[in-house]
């Protein structure tokens, strides 16, 4: 695939990265062909190492790990950089001008996605930091997108369910009951959609099982990597 760009992925949690990975292997033939994708290179720091940084709120040491991973990547070779993690998208603001390549920028993707289907109102679920993090708002009202957020309990409830179990590998029932009261109570507030706003709710929760439409911020920057590095073939 010589004729497309080169993604570069900087991932954060195993699950979310292996999801957006195997999303744009498997999408990729809608724009190259059977069996055909770009060129993909992934770089992870230890999540242990994020998590250190996080849980004491120092987002500018989260910039530098992944200011890491996008230097090692652009060494690699790749032309822009995706980072399927939700939450560690606020660091971006500490090490702009000195990144080496480009970014997409996960709710930059997810608002698009929202105008284009006629969404107003959207539902905000993710890690605590995530939902208390300007990231989504800044982005939504620049498309003039309202949004809601979940109550206390639920958030630290949902962040719970995150870091204890989602990051593992671990999806229960439970928890798909306990996002669905979540977005009905939203559904209630007068959401018409719901942000799966971490890069691991995809894999419990779609539009099949949310009484509310589902924005999926993996599967939707997967397929924006995608149509970027396609680009390269439109001349």
């Amino acid at each position: 695939m010589t004729d497309a760009q080169h993604i570069g992925i900087v991932a954060c949690s195993a699950e979310g990265a292996a999801l957006c990975y195997t999303t744009i292997c498997k999408e990729g033939e809608h724009h190259f062909g059977e069996h055909a994708h770009p060129e993909i290179s992934m770089h992870t720091q230890s999540l242990a190492n994020y998590n250190a940084c996080i849980y004491r709120g120092d987002w500018p040491a989260v910039a530098e790990l992944m200011l890491t991973s996008a230097t090692k990547l652009a060494l690699m070779g790749a032309d822009f950089l995706i980072c399927p993690d939700n939450t560690i998208h606020q660091a971006l603001q500490y090490f702009s001008g000195r990144s080496p390549l480009p970014w997409i920028h996960i709710a930059d993707v997810v608002a698009d996605d929202a105008v284009a289907r006629g969404f107003s109102c959207l539902g905000l679920t993710g890690t605590k930091w995530l939902v208390e993090s300007a990231v989504y708002p800044d982005k939504l009202s620049e498309h003039e997108l309202k949004y809601i957020r979940p109550i206390p309990d639920e958030i630290e409830h949902i962040n719970t369910l995150i870091m204890d179990e989602f990051v593992k590998g671990i999806f229960e029932p439970a928890a798909v009951k306990y996002f669905q009261r979540v977005i009905n109570r939203m559904k209630d507030k007068g959401c018409d959609a719901v942000i799966l706003g971490c890069t691991e709710i995809p894999l419990i929760m779609n539009d099949h099982n949310s009484p509310l439409p589902t924005l999926d911020s993996t599967r939707l920057l997967a397929r924006a990597a995608l149509r970027r590095a396609a680009s390269a073939n439109i001349t």
